[in-house]
């Protein structure tokens, strides 16, 4: 399966899919005038990464900000995530968020609420940002 690499831009994050070196990334800021255009390559990469899974995958979430229609298509990522818990693969979601930021630490607690995925948050300092 070919890698996902889409560039961030001022608007939308940069995502890193590759299943072969077990690389899934979504870092940056989320505020595209359409989400869901932008999300569509991103949803449909992984609707095929789940018909041939690796046994385990973890999803590294690094968004400094988003938008409520970001928001809906990430929790719809993370629903499609749910099939691979339902095949008996492992997965987990990372969400790394500023210290400071307890908003963003909500979300991720907030989405980890919605989904059978295991979260695990990790926070750093901007000057000891390690992802």
């Amino acid at each position: 399966m070919e890698p996902l690499r889409i560039q961030a831009t001022v608007k939308t994050p940069e995502i890193l899919f590759d299943p072969v070196n077990e690389v899934f990334e979504i870092k940056g800021k989320s505020v595209p005038d359409d989400a869901e255009e932008f999300f569509r390559d991103v949803l449909e990469w992984v609707e095929d990464y789940i018909s041939n899974p690796n046994e385990s995958t973890v999803f590294k979430i690094d968004l400094e900000y988003f938008n409520i229609s970001s928001s809906k298509r990430i929790l719809f990522l993370f629903y499609k995530l749910n099939e691979l818990k339902e095949k008996g693969k492992k997965i987990k979601v990372q969400w790394f968020y500023n210290e400071d930021d307890e908003d963003m630490f909500e979300v991720g607690q907030d989405y980890a609420f919605m989904v059978k995925i295991d979260f695990e948050f990790i926070s750093y300092s901007l000057e000891n940002r390690n992802f």
